[in-house]
Formats: structure tokens, sequence, C-alpha cells
């Protein structure tokens, strides 16, 4: 992109959960003028785009006027091409100036498929899910933690995992405060859409072959990967499993850390609360209040920390509990990501931060 000061033009690929919350997250923070989503490429009928954009179960209606119009969504007034291409090169990138594609589609997780977008004019690529490992990518990225490595130089970025983004700041800082021996991370997470209603042939994994709604299902997870990826000094100290439970939105991480340093139940609280308010704030909260999930719906923090639920089991060993909008919170971070990234490789801007680090 040059030095100009038009805006950000955005494609969103792959038009589901994430790609929705996306785009809604930068209407409600009122960045619409300065990042401007283009183009969704979704293979779903336009009818259905424009209505599952209005309308959305989970966050509410739309916070503006959503119409389709031939082969566009007018959104606020903003004219957005729709195409339901279901491979990258049948979508003309380069006509429609693309200065990023934000893959939500979650089909591409190598460098061989991820390159197909660049090989037909896109010049950068955000990823909403892991590459499959970190050469596939030119940086992993948690908001908060590591996005001041970015250089504008990257062509493609992987925004990690939900889970990641909530795990990592809450371990980075303890590590560094307390020092972690061994980490055990049990994540409970809402139902997704690789889930039936009812039980079918719907995966290769057989327990995601049952109904979603009636049961409390195990599922396999890359996190302990994902964490190591990013904190490398945590390496061979982690450990994960995923509990998909029938919820429709917000999820937890149950942490139990082993740590270097005797430490209270209290300290810890102490230190996680102060973080909050200091030098983690807008990326993880801290609350007492007796929650049930559901508080947490539409949160945009990466977690929110149960002090109340804090346990001290010996002079080392710490259970906490953590809540994390694993759609809302999420789509901001990709959001906080695009906005650093984008002041990094435009003349026309520095880069945008709110976390000083």
């Amino acid at each position: 992109m040059s030095g100009s000061r038009r805006p950000l033009r955005l494609a969103i690929n792959g038009y589901g959960r994430i790609g929705r919350c996306f785009l809604r997250a930068l209407h409600e923070a009122g960045l619409d003028s300065r990042f401007q989503v283009v183009a969704i490429n979704e293979p779903a009928d336009l009818a259905s785009i424009a209505y599952l954009t209005r309308f959305d179960s989970t966050h509410g209606r739309f916070p503006g006027k959503v119409e389709a119009e031939d082969d566009h969504l007018l959104i606020a007034g903003q004219a957005v091409s729709v195409t339901h291409a279901r491979e990258p090169e049948a979508v003309d990138w380069a006509a429609l100036e693309i200065d990023l594609v934000v893959e939500c589609s979650g089909q591409y997780s190598d460098r061989a498929g991820i390159s197909r977008f660049l090989a037909v004019g896109v010049p950068r690529v955000l990823l909403s899910h892991p590459a499959n490992s970190a050469a596939d990518v030119d940086a992993t990225v948690v908001y908060g933690i590591n996005h001041q490595q970015l250089t504008g130089a990257e062509r493609i970025v992987s925004n990690a995992s939900c889970t990641t983004n909530a795990v990592v700041p809450l371990l980075d800082l303890l590590e560094r405060e307390l020092g972690l021996s061994q980490v055990l991370l049990t994540t409970l997470h809402s139902v997704m859409n690789d889930q039936p209603l009812i039980d079918g042939y719907h995966h290769t994994d057989l327990r995601r072959t049952r109904s979603a709604m009636q049961s409390i299902i195990p599922v396999s997870t890359g996190l302990a990967r994902g964490v190591e990826r990013l904190l490398p000094s945590l390496a061979g100290k982690v450990q994960a499993k995923a509990i998909r439970v029938p919820t429709h939105n917000v999820s937890a991480i149950d942490l139990v850390l082993a740590v270097d340093k005797e430490v209270s139940a209290s300290q810890v609280n102490r230190l996680l609360a102060e973080a909050a308010a200091g030098p983690y704030q807008g990326l993880m909260a801290y609350s007492e209040e007796t929650h049930a999930s559901i508080d947490f719906n539409h949160d945009p923090h990466s977690a929110v920390v149960d002090g109340s639920q804090t346990r001290k089991v010996g002079p080392r060993l710490i259970n906490l509990l953590v809540w994390f909008d694993n759609e809302w919170g999420f789509a901001n971070r990709m959001l906080d990501v695009t906005r650093h990234w984008q002041g990094l490789w435009s003349a026309s801007s520095s880069p945008d931060s709110t976390l000083q680090r």
C-alpha cells in the first residue's frame, strides 16, 4: 500500500462466525471509515449472508443498516462486493485493490495453501487460526504479547487461536513473576460448527459425530503446542486438553500451575488484578463477582480472570479459572493486529497500539 491516506481495503474470505464478528467489531469500534471491508468471499447465497449479518443469535442485531443489492451487500451505506468462490484463484483480488485478506474459512493452514492468495494478487493475509507450523507463516501473533515483533515486511500472519490469545498473556505474566515449572490447561469450550445438533456422520473424529447439545465431549487440541510456540521458555512444560460443552458462546480455561516461588492465592490475585488495571488493560480483565459464563457474552477482552475461583494447594500449586468470549474477544484481537500491522507498512500512519509493553 502506498503512503496515500485512502482507507485500508479489506476482504474477508470465509464469512462464518469469526468473519462476521470481525466485520461487526470493526463497525462497533467506529473504524469502518479507516478500514473498509470492500469484499466478502463466501460460498453461501447473498440472501443468507445478508440475513446472518443483520441478525445474530449470539451478539444481537447488527449496529447499522444491512441490505442486499445485486452482487453486493450495503453495510451502513458502504458497498461490499460479494463473491461465492471456493478457490482463491476464482476471485479477482487485484481488481478489487485489496490490501489485506482476513482469512476466516479455516481451510488454509500450510504455506502452500495460503500462498495461493498471494499468487493471485493479494499482498497480505491474516489468518483467523493457527498455521500448521511456525514455518508456514511469517509470524504468529498474540496481541499484547508479541505484536511488536512485526516489522511490516510480513505477508502471512496468523492470529493464533482464541484459547491461545486467552491464556498466553497470563502465562507470560506468571512465568516472569513467579516462574512456571509445570502447566496443565483444560479448556471448557462452547460448541462449534464442526459438531452436529444431533448424532450424525459429521466428522472423522467419532466423538464429534455426537450431538453437541446433549453431551460434554472431549476433543483434540493443539493448545500446548501453540503456547510453546509463543512462549519458548515453557517448552516441554505444558499439557492441554479440551472439552466441548453445550453452551452457544463463552468458554473457560481451568489452569493448574506449578510455580517456582511460594505464593498465596491472594498474592496471585493481586498480581493479576494489578496487571489487568495496568499494562494488560484492554487485553485482560479481573473480577471477583459471582459470575456465570453468559456474563461475558460480547466481552472484548482476551481473558477475564475469575479471582473468586483462585485456589492454592500446598506452597507452589495454583489453580485459576479464566473466562473468555471465544468469538468476540478473538475478533477484536484480529482487529488490533490489523491496526498495528497496517501502521507498520503504511507510510501515512504509525503503529497503533493500546498496550505499551
